[in-house]
């Protein structure tokens, strides 16, 4: 869905804000980023909460329905995407923790300064999207209601022709 786009974008632009600075993609880098760049971390903290899908945000919509959905056909594999839902949720948290939070040891970290004007102008509407879709995500499920139900439709016809025995079967 739109939403886990979004996120995904947003996590990797988060990344690359940091990345900029410290020119490193190992957690074990970092820490206690929280005391050097407050805005940052509270910015980060909304994408991370999307992404393991925290009711309010764009993630909770899309893994809600893709979980009501899968759990409507078979409720084995629903029940292995929400495993995966919340070992993902584990890292993730495992993740922020180790980033942001903690002492503020390592002397590279100690000269970083917080998000730009630029950086913060990219940022805000990808928040104010994340939590509008979490919100109100109807305009959005109105613009794919159309193409879901034509699936949808399409499927039911093929499993009714599946079931009509052929002039050859008669």
């Amino acid at each position: 869905m739109i939403s886990h786009g979004l996120i995904s974008a947003a996590l990797f632009l988060g990344v690359g804000v940091v990345y900029d600075r410290v020119h490193s993609r190992e957690i074990s880098d970092y820490g206690g980023l929280a005391e050097r760049m407050p805005r940052y971390a509270f910015v980060f903290m909304i994408f991370m909460l999307a992404s393991v899908g925290l009711p309010g945000t764009s993630g909770f919509v899309g893994e809600f329905l893709v979980l009501v959905g899968v759990f409507q056909v078979n409720t084995g594999v629903a029940f292995l995407a929400t495993t995966g839902i919340i070992l993902g949720a584990v890292y993730m948290l495992y993740l922020y923790r180790r980033v942001i939070f903690g002492k503020l040891e390592k002397e590279k970290l100690k000269v970083l300064l917080d998000l730009e004007p630029r950086e913060i102008a990219i940022f805000a509407p990808l928040v104010v999207l994340v939590l509008w879709l979490g919100i109100y995500p109807q305009p959005v499920l109105d613009v794919f209601d159309v193409a879901v139900q034509n699936i949808v439709d399409n499927y039911q016809t093929a499993l009714a022709a599946a079931d009509t025995p052929s002039f050859a079967e008669r």
